[in-house]
């Protein structure tokens, strides 16, 4: 039978946000695939040269929607460090809390969607709706259910009252139970196991050579997380375990999720035992301008490493901002994952690796003298640049 290609998305019913996936077939058996990124690019590392470094928290903040507080923190971490800022232990506590709360609702986002490309539906509405509490939680702390602009140079914007922090308490509570039932019910339903054991495996050579992050390589069985190997923000205070697992396959990534999301729950409990007194935030005003340097920063968001390269000339506005996902090497380098696989076993094995494509590869050029619009991608920006 001669080999033939399927394209799949980039507008398809398993996929959340635009990416294509150009699929070799031979009958229903994948003999090659190839990643094509571009739909969904928003020039953020450029417009954050034309911004100051205040506004360009705001822009960093909106990378994505659902791991926003790790891109605030991470760019926040780098400017402090370049101001030689050090922001108080309880600002520092409430930042983990505040990321500990968007991990849980990240990894149960993702169980949602694997067990509803599974086809699984009931199981998605059911952890989307306990999902919900932890949506609150977030709002209650940070303001804001999604994007909550909570970190700020120095500190944080809002304090933990008493009562909030009751609130958090009981929900954790409710939520450790949910959760060791959903990771029960992945365990045990014979079909939904079927759909997710022994397929998309990536070998633990693999995971390492290919510089695989997250739970995605924890699942192979790689032993990384930046929490522990390079403690920021509050984290060298506090006792938690490294999840990693050894079969390498979906249902091993997503067990791996669910037990870092027990995880969370005890870091959370932790911070609520142990938060410190004391101010908010360092400094009365953040700074306007910025001394001359560059720092890196790193964070663990629930996919994975995320690294942010901040270079400063001194002055108001960064001279450069580099930022690394984790979704780039997790998508673009785990393509052994579909090797073996059959054409109905591509989107979960896809859902799997946890894709976050919201900042990737194009971008919105405005005339300023006539207001007019014009979509480019990175490669017509080129050009242009050379030609001028």
């Amino acid at each position: 039978m001669p080999v033939i290609e399927v394209s799949i998305g980039p507008q398809h019913p398993a996929l959340h946000e635009p990416i294509m996936l150009r699929v070799r077939v031979d009958g229903e058996d994948v003999v090659g695939v190839e990643v094509v990124t571009g739909y969904n690019h928003r020039g953020i590392e450029k417009l954050a040269e034309s911004n100051t470094f205040l506004k360009t928290l705001y822009i960093v903040t909106r990378v994505c929607g659902i791991c926003n507080m790790m891109h605030s923190n991470c760019y926040v971490q780098a400017i402090e460090e370049i101001n030689g800022i050090e922001p108080p232990p309880r600002a520092q506590a409430l930042r983990v809390l505040a990321m500990e709360l968007e991990r849980l609702h990240s990894h149960m986002l993702l169980a949602a969607v694997v067990a509803e490309i599974a086809g699984f539906e009931s199981l998605f509405m059911l952890i989307m709706r306990d999902r919900e509490k932890v949506m609150h939680l977030k709002e209650l702390l940070t303001g804001n259910r999604v994007i909550a602009d909570y970190v700020w140079p120095g500190g944080v914007r809002r304090d933990l009252s008493p009562e909030v922090a009751e609130k958090i308490r009981r929900s954790m509570d409710i939520l450790e139970q949910r959760i060791k039932y959903y990771m029960e019910v992945y365990t045990s339903d014979r079909l939904l196991r079927r759909r997710l054991e022994g397929i998309g495996v990536i070998p633990y050579s693999v995971a390492v050579s290919h510089g695989l992050v997250g739970p995605t390589a924890r699942g192979s069985g790689v032993d990384i997380d930046v929490r522990r190997d390079d403690p920021y923000a509050w984290y060298g205070e506090l006792d938690f375990q490294v999840i990693r697992r050894s079969e390498g396959d979906a249902l091993a990534r997503m067990l791996v999720r669910f037990e870092e999301a027990l995880e969370s729950i005890n870091i959370i409990r932790q911070v609520l035992e142990k938060l410190p007194s004391g101010p908010i935030n360092s400094l009365k005003t953040p700074p306007r301008r910025f001394r001359e340097g560059e720092a890196i920063s790193r964070v663990e968001a629930p996919r994975g490493e995320l690294l942010y390269h901040v270079v400063s000339r001194g002055g108001t506005k960064p001279y450069r901002v580099k930022i690394r996902t984790p979704s780039i090497p997790n998508i673009l380098n785990s393509l052994v994952a579909y090797q073996g696989a059959t054409l109905a076993d591509i989107p979960v094995i896809l859902a799997s690796l946890d894709p976050c494509i919201s900042c990737m590869e194009r971008v919105i050029v405005v005339d300023e003298r006539t207001g007019r619009e014009r979509l480019e991608n990175l490669r017509q920006l080129a050009r242009r640049r050379a030609d001028q």
